[in-house]
């Protein structure tokens, strides 16, 4: 039985939004004697917050002034550069809380499940995206750009993000936290044209209207929809397309229009209306094979695609047999993430995500939930809608561990003391990030970033990160430092 003027212990492993947000709504909702650790694989938090958002796209990254806030709390202590499963098992842990929440979030990308996939040149988007984000697991990916036409396979914002940053112009990358290696690569980069290509049509298309909008507003970048093939593509109404995607569709044929116009005045000779680089918006092709050897690939054959009603009236893409070969030297697929297991936590390998009811985590074995573990954002629902999404998904995960408390079903660790749970995490991870070491990574990008006229200058190798938290002082004098940065 739980003593209820003793302490409620709640280790949360993972510091996305959804692992912020839950320790968020623990703190504020549950009783006093809550306290929660939060444990990171990276010596950093914020997960795709830093890792995943586009680096000229700051705005969504300020969420993260609301999770400082949270870590700020009293009860709250972050622990980073310790990995479950790894440097510490769920059992051993299941000993020092009386709750863990995952929240490890979807990272893992969906192949594709065609030849050629393993080809020099062909990776996942979310590796490209870690790349330019100064992600310590991707750094030295080194993706060739010396192409002059990259594809990117998907129809959604991962999509869009990728192309626009393989066409920014590097005067205005220079002026964003994207890390200094990927923007010395994108310096020397050959590529005029990104071609992005969907299996379904413009109407089931997964981006925002804003993230359609704006490649329009990158300077020197021509934007091609072609006008026939879209109209073709919109031939079969979408009786459940929503009114985001009818803004998407409007917008599209602006582009259309547009690109006629230009293509009228250079068949009459007028030159000057070329950009040098484009982003072309295809749709209702499927890739089937990527071609290419040793040195990379070459091209990708697609088969076009027509949109089909199924018995719920919803469209499908079907194969039509006419196929198209486009040459690329770089493909990058974007066609959704999906979760990993955790050593000893139930896993759905179909959906990707840990089972659960309501954030409760299911047993497969033997039916029912498992007594004080619970599960919040992707790696509970899959990886779907955006970053305030998890704040609803949090708020139903945390109602269950209260739940849960007044209902007495909460189960008593056998040493529930925060000292010896922080003896236990120091003993298999000396070089244990708290949030104090955070701050003193944060304290050093963005005082390298202040010199170059950047928000900041992300540190990309562990060992970097790790010599920079070694130094940190105390809370005060971090705080001080970062008002004066």
């Amino acid at each position: 039985m739980t003593d209820a003027a003793s302490p409620i212990r709640v280790a949360i492993i993972g510091s996305g939004p959804a692992g912020f947000y839950a320790a968020g709504h623990l703190l504020a909702e549950g009783p006093q004697t809550i306290e929660v650790d939060m444990l990171e694989r990276l010596p950093t938090p914020w997960g795709l917050v830093r890792s995943g958002v586009a680096p000229d796209h700051p705005k969504i990254k300020s969420v993260t002034r609301i999770y400082e806030r949270t870590a700020e709390h009293d009860r709250f202590r972050f622990f980073g550069n310790i990995e479950v499963g790894v440097d510490v098992s769920r059992a051993e842990l299941a000993r020092h809380y009386h709750a863990l929440v995952y929240a490890t979030g979807s990272l893992a990308d969906r192949p594709l499940g065609i030849p050629g996939e393993e080809l020099p040149g062909s990776l996942p988007a979310t590796e490209l995206v870690a790349w330019y984000n100064a992600h310590p697991d991707h750094h030295a990916l080194a993706p060739d750009l010396s192409c002059k036409r990259a594809i990117v396979i998907g129809n959604g914002n991962v999509a869009l993000d990728v192309a626009r940053m393989l066409v920014l112009p590097i005067s205005e990358l220079a002026r964003t936290d994207i890390a200094d290696h990927a923007l010395a690569a994108l310096e020397q980069s050959a590529i005029e044209e990104v071609l992005v290509a969907g299996r379904r049509g413009p109407a089931q298309a997964a981006f925002t209207n804003p993230e359609l909008r704006e490649l329009a507003e990158i300077e020197g970048v021509e934007v091609e929809v072609d006008g026939q093939e879209l109209e073709d593509a919109l031939a079969v109404e979408d009786p459940h397309a929503d009114p985001t995607a009818k803004r998407n569709v409007e917008t599209l044929r602006e582009y259309a229009q547009a690109t006629a116009a230009r293509r009228r005045k250079r068949a009459a000779g007028d030159e000057g209306a070329a950009a040098p680089r484009r982003i072309v918006l295809r749709f209702l092709l499927s890739p089937l094979a990527i071609e290419g050897g040793e040195r990379g690939v070459q091209a990708v054959t697609f088969v076009r695609n027509r949109l089909e009603a199924d018995a719920a009236g919803r469209l499908r893409a079907v194969g039509t047999g006419q196929r198209e070969r486009i040459e690329a030297g770089l493909v990058a697929r974007a066609v959704g993430y999906r979760g990993s297991p955790l050593p000893d936590v139930p896993f759905d390998a179909e959906r990707y995500v840990i089972p659960n009811e309501r954030g409760r985590v299911i047993d497969p074995a033997g039916g029912g939930t498992r007594r004080g573990e619970y599960v919040v954002g992707w790696i509970k629902r899959g990886p779907t809608g955006v970053i305030g999404t998890n704040k609803k998904d949090a708020h139903e995960t945390v109602s269950a561990i209260l739940e849960d408390l007044r209902a007495d079903r909460l189960p008593g660790p056998e040493q529930p003391s925060p000292d010896q749970a922080l003896a236990l995490l120091r003993a298999r991870q000396p070089n244990l990030v708290t949030y104090a070491g955070w701050r003193a990574i944060d304290h050093h990008e963005r005082a390298r970033g202040a010199a170059q006229g950047r928000p900041r200058t992300k540190l990309a190798r562990i060992e970097e990160l790790l010599e920079v938290a070694a130094k940190a002082g105390s809370e005060e004098e971090i705080s001080a430092a970062l008002q004066r940065a």
